[in-house]
């Protein structure tokens, strides 16, 4: 990546970006927050220029500088998906930490967050904006929505399908070639075994819809 980037969201997940970013030697212009507290600060020697909506430094983007959007509140990352790309027609790039392994044959979408120790195998498809964190697994051929959230530690296996704006805890196991629905959510430490049906919550060893 060329240009330097504007990370969308002043805090822990936006210090977790800089790292991602930094570790890729790739320079970071600034912070946008709608803290107004957080404002004029810094974060590891990078300052919070301003709002989200600053026009000033939102028409950086597509020209200069590149965004992230560092936010894991589901909707607000949708609003400030929209925001960027009906303002600066511009979708969101990912960050991808340099000790990530990402399969040559996987395909990855954009503003996917992908933190240190993640592994995506072979064939597998991860769609936009999702957030892997660190050591997560996602097993060749398994697909992942958009918005999907996977906690630390989480194993995805081969050939499973996940849904978009599905929640995974952290620790999870999903077993081999398993269907987890739309807007589905999984407790941390389950290991999944059935199909999970659309907006379910499940939880447990094996994990049973609560």
């Amino acid at each position: 990546m060329d240009n330097p980037v504007i990370i969308f969201g002043a805090n822990e997940m936006g210090k977790a970006a800089l790292e991602i970013f930094e570790s890729n030697g790739v320079v970071v212009y600034g912070f946008l927050d709608d803290d107004a507290a957080k404002h004029g600060q810094e974060l590891s020697g990078v300052s919070v220029l301003g709002k989200t909506d600053d026009d000033g430094f939102l028409k950086l983007i597509g020209k200069k500088c590149e965004g992230f959007i560092a936010v894991d509140d589901r909707e607000l990352r949708k609003g400030l998906v929209k925001l960027m790309v009906e303002r600066r027609k511009k979708m969101p790039v990912n960050a991808i930490h340099r000790n990530a392994e990402i399969a040559t044959s996987a395909h990855i979408g954009h503003g996917n967050f992908v933190n240190n120790g993640v592994v995506v195998g072979s064939n597998a498809k991860i769609g936009n904006h999702c957030l892997l964190n660190t050591n997560s697994t996602v097993d060749f051929s398994a697909t992942l929505g958009d918005l999907v959230q996977v906690g630390a530690g989480s194993v995805i296996g081969n050939e499973v399908e996940i849904g978009d704006n599905v929640f995974i805890g952290s620790g999870v196991t999903i077993v081999s070639g398993i269907k987890i629905g739309k807007g589905a959510r999984i407790g941390a430490g389950s290991v999944v075994i059935a199909e999970v049906k659309a907006n379910a919550t499940v939880f447990g060893n094996p994990a049973k819809e609560v």
